[in-house]
């Protein structure tokens, strides 16, 4: 039997060491149908937002506050499970789907903001004629929001990522190392995202791009010959447990 994925396009990234790997993004049916599924759920929600709404805020006019409600789960509802539950809303996991950023990683919170504030464009007179015809002529299916947040929609059970590379559990057996000053938010992402790719790479390669994070860090005029080990120590620290 053909799978899905087979009608669609496949979409080669690298990530910054170097890595070429294949993505394989949904096609405008899948997409379609988990769009669907989430809408279906909103609409759940909101006819139970509406009965607790007449059942108890009506009497005292309290409509303000189920308008409020309305406009937080229509406009952040995709951004929630974005960043909480790895680009995957119920409709999305469902139908085996995940939003990343075009390199492959987890896609950011700025990220998420933008491609779901950009709905209002493919939604334009409630047709959804730009996300179609955007999507159609793209060779990756992106609609606006995913041009300008630097987004896709791939399957996650096709593309060529390992499933641990977006995952830092696996650093539970590293012991932890507390660096030796107190680091930027730009060095505690880069360490973040150097542990969660490390999987991808070789032990000469990781060693090789921690190095010299690894000397800066520790204050050496050398580069360090065992920089992955350091860094993954510093990003286990970050998880909080001794």
């Amino acid at each position: 039997m053909t799978g899905p994925v087979q009608n669609d396009t496949s979409f080669r990234s690298e990530t910054p060491e170097g890595i070429e790997y294949t993505l394989y993004p949904a096609g405008l049916c899948a997409r379609f149908c988990a769009y669907s599924i989430d809408t279906f759920i909103k609409w759940i929600v909101m006819f139970i937002l509406l009965i607790i709404y007449f059942y108890l805020m009506n009497p005292f006019g309290g409509l303000w506050i189920f308008l409020l409600l309305y406009f937080v789960l229509d406009w952040f509802y995709h951004v929630f499970f974005d960043i909480f539950f790895r680009g995957q809303s119920p409709g999305k996991r469902i139908l085996g789907l995940r939003v990343v950023q075009n390199d492959g990683s987890p896609v950011s919170a700025g990220a998420s903001f933008i491609r779901n504030l950009l709905r209002f464009v493919d939604g334009y007179i409630g047709l959804y004629i730009i996300a179609f015809l955007t999507a159609s002529v793209s060779k990756a299916f992106r609609r606006p929001g995913d041009w300008a947040a630097g987004t896709l929609v791939i399957y996650t059970w096709q593309s060529q990522i390992p499933e641990q590379s977006n995952k830092t559990n696996w650093l539970s057996g590293i012991e932890p190392i507390l660096p030796k000053r107190a680091l930027s938010f730009e060095e505690k992402q880069g360490i973040l995202m150097f542990a969660r790719r490390y999987p991808l790479l070789g032990e000469a390669r990781a060693d090789e791009i921690a190095g010299p994070l690894a000397a800066s860090l520790q204050n050496t005029p050398e580069i360090v010959s065992h920089g992955a080990a350091y860094l993954l120590g510093i990003a286990r620290s970050f998880t909080g447990d001794r």
